[in-house]
């Protein structure tokens, strides 16, 4: 009998420790997964920020170039029009989003206004006094800038949320992570007309880059 109570003993330690080595490892996987999706929430605001940087300078760069003589008003039209487009796009500036058809949409509006204004700053070559502004040029330094960080923080943000989705499909998150709330998030477009936003440049001179 002291024999059987032993050998109980033994596996009744041997099954705490077993349960215990797994709670530690999920509880270590959950942290783990609670970290990587807020760091790719934290880049989405980041994503954010960069458009919402290229949308306030926009009304001062339209109302720089309407000043022009006979400025064609059907492109300034189209960015306004881009441009509110974006606005009726409701998505969270906090939260990175779940739904691939959400981030579809907010990638589409952008990237339509990106065509839209990379359009307006190729038909400014036709007016070289407003080019000659102060006011234009620093417009022109401010929006690149502006287009520059907007492809960066895209890419940090595809990486942040391939870092999270990794995780959530590896052992042992794989088995659990649904249950709490953590699910894989979409990146943007991989098709080189979504995945860069598109490119401006400045150079005076030069014809302005356009989307292919």
């Amino acid at each position: 009998m002291k024999k059987i109570l032993i050998v109980l003993a033994v596996l009744l330690v041997l099954v705490i420790l077993f349960f215990g080595v797994i709670a530690l490892a999920i509880g270590g996987s959950y942290n783990g997964l609670n970290k990587l999706s807020q760091a790719t929430d934290a880049q989405w605001a980041q994503v954010q920020n960069v458009y919402q940087r290229r949308a306030d300078l926009i009304p001062n760069l339209v109302q720089t170039v309407s000043g022009a003589a006979n400025f064609e008003k059907s492109t300034l039209t189209q960015v306004a029009d881009a441009r509110a487009s974006v606005g009726r796009v409701t998505i969270s500036a906090s939260s990175a989003p779940a739904d691939a058809a959400q981030l579809a949409e907010f990638d589409k509006a952008q990237g339509q206004l990106g065509t839209a204004l990379s359009r307006l700053m190729s038909v400014t070559e036709n007016y070289p006094q407003l080019r000659a502004t102060d006011a234009f040029r620093d417009l022109q330094a401010q929006l690149e800038g502006t287009e520059n960080r907007i492809s960066v923080e895209r890419r940090d943000f595809n990486t942040a949320v391939q870092n999270y989705d990794t995780a959530v499909k590896s052992f042992p998150a794989v088995f659990y992570a649904g249950m709490f709330g953590f699910k894989e998030k979409p990146y943007f477009a991989a098709a080189p007309d979504a995945q860069t936003a598109p490119k401006v440049q400045f150079n005076f001179g030069q014809p302005a880059a356009t989307n292919p």
